[in-house]
């Protein structure tokens, strides 16, 4: 397993608005270790893409085909910023939100990110039965995603913690961030 850190570990029940965000391609395993971490922590689980869903009324694919991924980030911008000062959360937003700086800045700090880095082959994979909804993935999902991967790298990488899931269960996955979180890093 490799994981790699750029601040100290350590951090969990640090206060308001200190959330663990998960970030990573689509099919990385934000949503399935997410609420997995989220029950070993005892913290509320935050999907922002079903928060939006929610809120709007509509799927994701609704507002990206009538209203386009501009409007979108928008409404994740808002979703962001209903996390600030509420008590720490896991919270998976959806592939694309690291990529808006701004977005990333309402919560981060005092906020961590950890990047669950995972190839786009891996990535397809997973996603095989469910890339029909991602708007972002039609056609040649493999070919989005290493696009989108190329696109969003340098902004992943800037995370708090990463942590390569290619050959790890997400059990593994879950038990390495959860002691990452409440202990220091080595």
């Amino acid at each position: 397993m490799r994981t790699w850190h750029t601040s100290p570990g350590g951090w969990l029940n640090s206060g308001a608005g200190e959330h663990l965000i998960l970030v990573g391609l689509p099919g990385s395993g934000k949503s399935t270790v997410g609420r997995a971490v989220a029950a070993a922590l005892g913290w509320p689980f935050v999907d922002l893409d079903a928060e939006i869903v929610a809120r709007e009324g509509r799927p994701i694919s609704a507002i990206f085909a009538s209203d386009g991924e501009p409007r979108f980030r928008e409404l994740e911008q808002d979703a962001t910023r209903r996390l600030r000062g509420v008590p720490p959360s896991v919270v998976a937003p959806g592939g694309g939100w690291v990529t808006v700086p701004a977005t990333v800045a309402l919560v981060c700090p005092p906020a961590r990110m950890t990047y669950l880095k995972v190839s786009p082959e891996t990535a397809a994979r997973r996603l095989r039965r469910t890339v029909r909804l991602r708007p972002l993935l039609r056609g040649d999902p493999l070919r989005a995603l290493r696009r989108l991967l190329e696109a969003r790298l340098v902004a992943y990488e800037s995370a708090d913690l990463v942590v390569d899931t290619e050959l790890l269960t997400p059990q593994d996955v879950t038990r390495c961030i959860v002691a990452l979180a409440k202990g220091p890093l080595p």
